[in-house]
């Protein structure tokens, strides 16, 4: 549905601004080279399990306070390096099979809408957490300290506010344990069997566990580096997969490469005509956080980040109204609608019943964090 919504967008706008060399150049190859690096190499991370330890680990807590805590802050830090929408797919699926192996399914939604919100808001810290952060980071021409740091507040304010969550969610029983005979045989692993739902680490594919793991340093590297060389990456990811694991290439998101190269086009050729041009830039300028936020209650924060980005005075206010507009509701954010999907295969049916606590959750976080950081972005300016 977005790449069809953005390829309309994209043949509306070459008729308001016809295609040109101006055009071309204003498409964000880097952006469209590293995403595809990206997406690739993190395939790669799904298909080799990359994340085992912490899958292991989880089963080994007691009680339900610990292990949603636990669940959550993997997605938290995890969505940092992998995306959020790659943290999703690996955590709430083993949140749905721990919880519903402990007969505690109540609580699967409550707890994958906080993750839902660990990852959106555990990604923002870093330039390759999220799509948005990789385009804006390359546009900007900020350090990466320096978006760090522009980025901390609403990163570990984000990381209380999950942990005042849980501690509301589990207020009656604070020592609630994951399995009703926990405490007599031990932790969840063993009543679970985390090892039945996961397997194990082949051998024989441990070099291409290295193999990913290198190619996901050198894709850090070319990105915080902001190397003009970065093509000379893509083409060493490129080879690499081809020689080590070739059908990954298949399984690479090319809906949403599609989707980025189309609304860079509309956001081009938008920039490209003055009336146009001028109305947003005096719309948007100084307001890029409450635009931010609305637009991509339409067309998701990642589409938004690129049409919003010609005609932005404040980085800072574009930046944390796209990390919030997730909150609002599932559109703000795919990797909200990932989550969705995860859990509509999961228990047919019930998409209401997802979107009703969805909404409340988020809304509750969102209540609390949106005034006081926009104005933060009003007076802390990159």
């Amino acid at each position: 549905m977005m790449l069809t919504l953005a390829l309309a967008a994209a043949v509306i706008a070459l008729f308001i601004t016809p295609p040109s060399r101006d055009l071309l150049s204003g498409i964000d190859w880097r952006t469209l080279g590293t995403l595809f690096m990206m997406l690739t190499v993190l395939e790669g991370f799904k298909q080799e399990n990359i994340f085992l330890p912490f899958i292991r680990f989880a089963g080994r807590f007691v009680t339900m306070p610990g292990l949603s805590f636990f669940l959550i802050c993997c997605v938290f830090f995890s969505s940092m390096f992998v995306t959020n929408d790659v943290s999703l797919i690996i955590f709430v699926p083993l949140t749905i099979i721990l919880f519903r192996a402990g007969n505690k399914e109540r609580y699967i939604l409550p707890v994958i809408s906080m993750e839902n919100i660990a990852a959106i808001r555990g990604s923002l810290l870093t330039p390759f957490g999220s799509p948005q952060n990789l385009f804006l980071y390359g546009r900007s021409g900020v350090s990466a300290p320096v978006f760090m740091l522009h980025m901390s507040p609403l990163w570990v304010t984000s990381f209380i506010l999950l942990f005042i969550f849980v501690k509301v969610l589990y207020r009656k029983d604070p020592k609630m344990a994951v399995y009703e005979n926990a405490a007599v045989t031990g932790p969840a692993s063993s009543q679970a069997g985390v090892s039945s739902t996961t397997v194990e680490w082949d051998p024989a594919r441990k070099h291409k566990r290295i193999i990913y793991l290198c190619l996901f340093v050198l894709i850090v590297w070319t990105i915080v580096s902001r190397t003009s060389y970065w093509y000379i990456s893509a083409l060493v990811v490129l080879a690499a997969v081809l020689l080590s694991d070739r059908k990954i290439l298949l399984k690479t998101d090319y809906v949403l490469l599609g989707t980025f190269l189309c609304f860079f086009i509309f956001s081009s050729s938008i920039a490209g005509n003055e009336k146009i041009a001028g109305f947003l830039t005096g719309s948007v300028a100084e307001h890029e956080y409450w635009w931010s936020i609305l637009l991509s209650q339409v067309i998701s924060n990642v589409p938004a980040s690129i049409v919003l980005w010609p005609f932005t005075k404040n980085l800072a206010a574009l930046l944390y109204g796209l990390d919030s507009a997730g909150l609002c509701s599932l559109i703000g954010s795919l990797a909200s609608v990932i989550n969705y999907r995860i859990y509509v295969r999961e228990y047919p049916g019930n998409g209401g019943k997802f979107i009703k606590v969805f909404t409340l959750i988020s809304w509750a976080f969102f209540a609390i964090v949106a005034l006081p950081f926009w104005w933060l972005s009003s007076v802390w300016r990159f």
